[in-house]
């Protein structure tokens, strides 16, 4: 996995998780990354500071900096949950069936009974979202991107 420092041209800015560069020009665009604040997906990547390891030969004589985040340093605990986050997302999505754009329609459709209940995610716009909350259709955002099992490598 590899992390990014994002922007949008409202000067929100945000983390996203992507398993290469390439994936994350793949999602960008296909307009897949959004601003989580403003829903805009005009992002980019923000200036970060880079991560030069020491060398093996030097000690370190103060403890290593916590990860640099966009809005501070990320302490180690919040690093180890956000890992523990993706391994269970991993672990879900193994149990779950792509269904790409159609998820608005198949999540509908199994809650009002009109196919069997299954475990599917797929990609829906943020007004779809909402339309399907508002129904009271149960739907979560997935905390870390998703690939279609087609764009996989």
């Amino acid at each position: 996995m590899i992390v990014f420092d994002l922007a949008c041209p409202a000067g929100h800015r945000f983390e996203g998780w992507f398993a290469s560069s390439e994936d994350f020009s793949r999602q960008q665009q296909r307009a897949l990354v959004t601003c989580p604040q403003c829903g805009s997906a005009d992002v980019a990547k923000a200036p970060m500071a880079p991560a030069v390891p020491r060398k093996g030969n030097q000690r370190a004589e103060v403890p290593a900096p916590a990860q640099p985040m966009a809005s501070g340093v990320m302490p180690p605990e919040a690093a180890a949950m956000l890992g523990k986050l993706a391994q269970l997302q991993a672990e879900v999505l193994r149990d779950s069936r792509w269904v790409g754009k159609d998820f608005a329609q198949q999540s509908r459709e199994m809650h009002y009974g009109e196919r069997e209940a299954d475990v599917i995610h797929g990609q829906a716009t943020l007004e779809q979202a909402r339309d399907l909350l508002e129904e009271g259709v149960p739907v979560l955002p997935l905390p870390f991107p998703v690939a279609p099992p087609d764009e996989l490598n």
